[in-house]
C-alpha cells in the first residue's frame, strides 16, 4: 500500500517556519525566497484543507492545529536526521572532524599534530576552524575545542589548560626608545590585541596596577594568531596566552618584559557529544590531547 505523504518540500518548509517563527528566516534558512515558503505553506494547507498559520499585520502564529503538527513534524524530521548521521557516522569511522579556533589550531594543535598521526594512522583529521563552540547537533564535527570565561558544567567536556596572560613583545622592542621596563612604559608602545579578546589588555593592566592606559586602544586583529605575528615583527606589545607562546619564549622569538603573570578562571576546554556512546577516534584523541596539554603545563618557562 503507498504511503499518503503530503509534498515534502512544502513539510519542510512549514517545519522551518514553525520553527523561526517567521517566514523570511526560514526562507534563508532554506536558501530560497520568502514568497517561495509562503507558496509550500499555502499548498500543504490546501492539502491537508487545514490552517497552520495565523497571518497577522505583526508576523505570523501558528494555530492549534498548527501546533499539534509541527509537535509530530518535528519528531519525525529529528527521527530521519539522527539516523542519516548514524548512516554518516558508521561510513566515517575513520574521520575525526574537529573544529576549533584559528589561534588554537595554528599556535598550539597543528604543530602537535604530527604525533597524533603517528600513534593513530589510521584515523583521517579533518580540521575547520571557528571562533564558535559546535552545536553537534547541527554541526559535522565529533570534537569541539574553544576558550570559556569559567568551566562548562554537565558531562562532554575535558579541560585542556587554564588562560593565563602576560606581554610578550620581539627581543627588539625591550631596550628601544623608548624602552620596557616596567609596566608604566607600555603607555609608550603599541597594545596589540585580538578583536575576540577584548579583556585581555584590561585585565592584566589591572592585576598589574598600572594607571592611565587604555587596555582598549592600540591595534586590534580579526584573531590573536595575526597580533602574535604583528609582536614577532616588533609593530607592538601583544597581550598572549603562556599556552600559546611557550615555544616562541623558549626559542627567544618573543620575550616577556615583565614578571607578571595573571591567571584568569577561564581556559581551553575540549568538548563531545555526551547524548551517546563516544567512538574510539575521540577518544583516543582526547587520551592524546590531555597527555599533550598535560605536558606542556609540566615544563614551565622560566
Amino acid at each position: 500500500m503507498s504511503r499518503r505523504l503530503p509534498p515534502l518540500n512544502a513539510l519542510r518548509a512549514f517545519e522551518a517556519a514553525a520553527r523561526c517563527g517567521n517566514f523570511t528566516r526560514a526562507a534563508q534558512e532554506l536558501c530560497v525566497t520568502q514568497g517561495a515558503v509562503s507558496r509550500h505553506i499555502a499548498t500543504l494547507e490546501g492539502w491537508l484543507e487545514v490552517q497552520l498559520f495565523d497571518r497577522g499585520r505583526h508576523g505570523i502564529r501558528l494555530t492549534s492545529a498548527g501546533q499539534s503538527y509541527f509537535a509530530s513534524m518535528r519528531v519525525a524530521l529529528d527521527q530521519i536526521e539522527h539516523g542519516t548521521r548514524q548512516l554518516q557516522q558508521r561510513s566515517d569511522e575513520r574521520l575525526l572532524r574537529i573544529k576549533v579556533p584559528p589561534t588554537f589550531a595554528i599556535r598550539w594543535l597543528i604543530p602537535r599534530l604530527a604525533r597524533f598521526h603517528a600513534l593513530h594512522p589510521q584515523v583521517d583529521v579533518q580540521i575547520t576552524t571557528s571562533h564558535k563552540p559546535a552545536d553537534f547537533d547541527r554541526d559535522d564535527v565529533d570534537v569541539s575545542i574553544h576558550s570559556e570565561p569559567r568551566p562548562p558544567t554537565g558531562a562532554g567536556f575535558r579541560l585542556l589548560f587554564r588562560e593565563t596572560l602576560l606581554p610578550v613583545c620581539a627581543p627588539g622592542l625591550i631596550d628601544r626608545d623608548p624602552p620596557l621596563r616596567e609596566p608604566a612604559d607600555l603607555a609608550q608602545h603599541a597594545l596589540l590585541c585580538s578583536l575576540n579578546r577584548p579583556q585581555d589588555w584590561p585585565t592584566w593592566l589591572a592585576a598589574a596596577g598600572t594607571q592611565g592606559i587604555d587596555g582598549n586602544r592600540g591595534l586590534k586583529f580579526e584573531n590573536a594568531a595575526m597580533a602574535y605575528q604583528a609582536a614577532a615583527e616588533q609593530l607592538g606589545v601583544m597581550v598572549a596566552l603562556l599556552a600559546f607562546v611557550r615555544d616562541d619564549l623558549a626559542s627567544g622569538r618573543l620575550v616577556a618584559p615583565f614578571d607578571l603573570r595573571v591567571p584568569t578562571e577561564g581556559g581551553y576546554f575540549m568538548a563531545w557529544r555526551a547524548d551517546r556512546p563516544v567512538p574510539k577516534r575521540v577518544s583516543d584523541f582526547e587520551a592524546w590531547i590531555a597527555a599533550e596539554a598535560e605536558a606542556a603545563e609540566d615544563h614551565p618557562i622560566e
